[in-house]
């Protein structure tokens, strides 16, 4: 018998478990938002900080725990990963008191709020850089890296294989009629020059800066962009000094603070990083995630994977935590992926609120957003309401994939029971209600159940522990749950789908793209 996966899940009594003395990251669902493109408070078109805040109660109802917001400071890019000011607001995003009221209300909804900050280069345009090359005497200078050609050549470092997290091949840069012959260094682009970390002057600046969006402003943490880059390639293991000295400093500051890193590699080469940032996000896992409900299969083995992953981190930092994702503002987003199969959407939450760790959900993934590259594609503006009656939807670029033609706006999703939006929003409201789910720091152990279309696992947490059961596919499948004892007084204490049951042998009885909890 094939159970309908158009069926609504079964009704679920909720208590919430997160606490306000929860550690940020260690319980709660997370949500990133690229402000320009979220929500226009004031009609000139552009996503702003009042919109943010105008929406805290939209998240709040949606479940989330803390926010992510993308940069905000002063840029001369649209994306503001340039930074020109570390103390100030875009103008276009608002004010500091705009920020600080943001912060505010979202502490009074027990939302923590997440700053993005991009210290592993500034913009050109920064007045440290202005400075820097101005002469090789000029005291901030020795604020970047520098190098001459020679040099350059004797490292062999002059050209590089681009990375998944950036796409340049020469990363060295002349300044045009400067009075010296040395390149600076710039990973990313030519707009973009590193820091000089080696320079204690520069640690101490950031370090300040820093302390002043934690106690001054009152912001919660950081996600930390480009953390594997903070020194040159070559100079890697660098990084992981100075990571365990910022976090030993920011913690000084503000104790509990979060601290989550963009480390795009495998686990090996992340695992040292965990020894001075509390989180890192899980990029191998975000890709078996796309393929996986794509393809109505376990082709990553990713239990296995993440078993042998965790034990890895688990060796440098027991307390790791591990921030998984679908898609996030650097990759083609989820419903593109999943060319908006909504089965497969659902499918795609339910595995990342159901693994163990501390998931993200990229702004407008709950409603099916489309996207692809370039990156200005993937931060298209949400979409709250039909266009002709939408008055607070940004208008910074015209969609050209999430449409009112291609994706239903938030609006019309809240009223319809079985839409992306209300699933995403039930499934986070009963994982916020479950002490194992819930628990970020979870233990992961592979399930016995072997089925080339399920995936199944066991989560604990302290003396409590559930079975997760997930049917990729479009059947509904009878799951031989082995050992039989593990069948023994389980009960349903989730089902997506409807209809899923236990079955007088032991087994369950799992609905088309359906996931079962048992406990």
């Amino acid at each position: 018998m094939t159970a309908d996966a158009s069926t609504g899940p079964t009704s679920l009594t909720l208590k919430p478990t997160i606490s306000d003395q929860t550690a940020t990251g260690q319980t709660g669902v997370h949500y990133e938002v690229f402000v320009r493109a979220f929500c226009d408070s004031n009609g000139d078109g552009i996503g702003d900080l009042n919109g943010v805040t105008s929406k805290l109660d939209y998240l709040k109802d949606l479940g989330i725990a803390a926010l992510w917001l993308m940069p905000v400071n002063p840029s001369p890019s649209y994306h503001m990963y340039d930074v020109t000011d570390y103390y100030g607001i875009a103008p276009e995003y608002g004010t500091m008191d705009d920020f600080r009221r943001l912060v505010s209300e979202a502490h009074r909804r027990n939302i923590k709020v997440i700053l993005d900050f991009v210290i592993n280069h500034t913009s050109r345009q920064h007045p440290w850089f202005v400075e820097a090359c101005k002469s090789k005497d000029n005291p901030y200078h020795d604020w970047y890296v520098w190098m001459a050609q020679k040099d350059i050549d004797a490292l062999n470092i002059a050209t590089r294989e681009i990375t998944a997290d950036s796409q340049e091949k020469s990363p060295w840069h002349r300044v045009p009629g400067a009075p010296f012959s040395e390149k600076y260094y710039a990973l990313f682009w030519s707009g973009m020059p590193d820091l000089n970390y080696d320079n204690p002057e520069v640690r101490e600046e950031i370090y300040k800066a820093g302390k002043f969006w934690l106690t001054d402003v009152g912001v919660d943490g950081f996600r930390l962009d480009a953390a594997r880059h903070i020194y040159p390639e070559w100079e890697e293991p660098k990084n992981h000094q100075f990571w365990e000295e910022f976090g030993q400093v920011m913690e000084a500051a503000k104790p509990g603070v979060y601290t989550v890193g963009e480390v795009w590699t495998r686990a090996e080469r992340i695992a040292p990083y965990f020894r001075g940032l509390k989180a890192n996000f899980n990029f191998d896992l975000s890709l078996a995630l796309q393929e996986i409900p794509y393809k109505e299969r376990d082709t990553a083995e990713i239990v296995q994977m993440l078993v042998r992953n965790h034990t890895i981190f688990a060796e440098v930092n027991p307390n790791f935590i591990d921030a998984i994702m679908l898609s996030n503002h650097d990759q083609t987003r989820i419903g593109s992926f999943l060319n908006g199969n909504q089965n497969h959407l659902k499918v795609a939450a339910n595995l990342l609120l159901t693994l163990p760790g501390n998931p993200y959900v990229y702004y407008g993934e709950e409603i099916g957003m489309l996207g692809a590259k370039p990156d200005e594609n993937i931060r298209e503006p949400f979409l709250w309401d039909e266009k002709k009656q939408d008055r607070m939807r940004s208008r910074w670029r015209r969609a050209k994939f999430s449409t009112d033609s291609t994706v239903v706006p938030l609006a019309a999703q809240q009223t319809d029971p079985g839409s992306l939006y209300n699933h995403y929003r039930r499934l986070i409201h009963f994982r916020n209600s479950h002490p194992v789910l819930n628990d970020n720091l979870s233990k992961l152990e592979a399930s016995q159940i072997q089925h080339k279309n399920v995936i199944a696992f066991t989560r604990k947490s302290g003396n409590r522990s559930v079975l997760v059961i997930h049917n990729l596919t479009k059947r509904g499948l009878d799951v031989v749950i082995y050992p039989l004892e593990l069948a023994e007084g389980q009960k349903i204490v989730l089902d997506t789908v409807g209809g899923a049951s236990l079955l007088n042998d032991g087994n369950v009885r799992v609905p088309a793209y359906g996931c079962v909890v048992l406990e």
